[in-house]
């Protein structure tokens, strides 16, 4: 039974060339292992941004289920089954925006981006509080996965959009910026200016499609 994740977290596969299609089938096989924590909620390959990268996000009910989970991944030489295809991993763990509601699972797009801002120090809370009421009219144009903070590395949060193609993408931005309803209001004064985006297409083995 799925429960509410109160922790997120998103693996990044850096594989070799080639090896899509076998590291996508050890993720799949991974993850339903009986030992396995959590659940699976998203498996995208790069398409834009850093290439040859599977990124994998999974949920889990506490810090408990999550840190279980982790130390089965390290204490292997066969991490996500798919060891060999693999030339670098990075494990990183999310809390929710308190005010983020769990994880849709469903088809929402063919193209999902991954976005993650640097944030300044405190700028946790704020820049929640500031989505929080933007979101009530920048959902209405186009949905947002999840935002989440950080647990671990340096201060950030990532979130997660889908859209039907890059001019859905575009148009929707731009229709938000347009309206005045985003970025959101006092958000941007928190960030330091250092972010990245990946542009992901959903693998066949993802519950968000």
């Amino acid at each position: 039974m799925l429960t509410t994740p109160a922790r997120y977290e998103i693996a990044t596969l850096s594989i070799r060339l080639g090896t899509a299609a076998k590291a996508i089938a050890g993720i799949e096989t991974y993850v339903k292992d009986p030992d396995a924590k959590g659940h699976l909620l998203g498996c995208w390959m790069s398409e834009v941004g850093d290439l040859n990268q599977i990124l994998v996000l999974r949920g889990f009910a506490d810090d408990a289920e999550l840190a279980v989970e982790r130390r089965r991944a390290l204490a292997t030489t066969n991490p996500f089954h798919c060891g060999e295809a693999i030339n670098t991993m990075t494990l990183e763990s999310y809390a929710p925006f308190d005010w983020m509601p769990p994880v849709e699972m469903g088809k929402f797009g063919s193209i999902y981006e991954i976005r993650t801002y640097r944030l300044k120090h405190g700028g946790v809370q704020p820049t929640s509080d500031a989505w929080q009421t933007a979101m009530v009219e920048r959902g209405k144009i186009s949905p947002l996965t999840v935002a989440m903070v950080a647990l671990d590395g340096a201060p950030r949060f990532t979130h997660i959009w889908p859209y039907r193609d890059l001019n859905h993408r575009a148009e929707a931005r731009g229709e938000s910026v347009r309206m005045g309803i985003w970025p959101p209001k006092g958000g941007p004064d928190w960030l330091t200016g250092e972010m990245r985006s990946t542009l992901a297409l959903p693998t066949a083995i993802s519950p968000l499609a």
